[in-house]
């Protein structure tokens, strides 16, 4: 596992290393051993914020073989970030390595018999369900009235179908308390 450290805003000491190099090591226990390519990027950052005056961020992204991990999580003080950090991450990483078991099992095992009278599908638990559907009519409306209904409506984002291009779109909230737009090419 090859761990890169990075400070923005601020000096990364030896100590801080060190203390990153600990924490984020027992990742290597978790992840699979076919994922020893792991590299683990780890940027550290003060942001100032009106709530909580100075803030101490730890972003930490896992690239593996597989899926791209990625925590973001912020503390009183940089240590407790990038155990609040890291913590994460072992859950994502457990959650990871046993879907990887859980399906190179099924594929070992012969394909079970089929019965004979139809019966209920059994539930498959292969991770995060849809578990709400919901419609609405969506009229055409400019980006600047779909920012509107999001902070209205109190939600992370909006879609909405814009009039000039009559293709759907999201609004979305971004961190920095502005707004992003996500529209198709047309």
């Amino acid at each position: 596992m090859q761990l890169q450290v990075k400070g923005k805003n601020l000096q990364v000491t030896d100590a801080l290393f060190e203390h990153a190099e600990r924490k984020l090591g027992k990742l290597s226990r978790i992840l699979p051993p076919w994922d020893d390519a792991t590299r683990v990027e780890l940027e550290l950052s003060v942001e100032n914020t009106k709530s909580h005056g100075q803030d101490q961020v730890a972003e930490v992204t896992v690239r593996t073989k597989g899926p791209v991990l990625r925590v973001r999580e912020r503390g009183p003080d940089m240590y407790n970030a990038i155990d609040q950090a890291t913590h994460k991450l072992e859950r994502q990483a457990a959650k990871y390595r046993d879907r990887r078991k859980r399906r190179r099992g099924a594929r070992a095992q012969p394909p079970p018999p089929v019965p004979a009278e139809p019966s209920a599908p059994a539930p498959v638990d292969e991770g995060p369900m849809i578990v709400k559907s919901k419609r609405f009519p969506m009229e055409p409306m400019a980006a600047e009235d779909a920012a509107l209904q999001l902070d209205l409506l109190n939600h992370d984002f909006y879609v909405f179908r814009s009039d000039e291009t009559d293709n759907v779109s999201v609004i979305y909230r971004r961190r920095d308390g502005n707004y992003g737009l996500i529209a198709p090419d047309a």
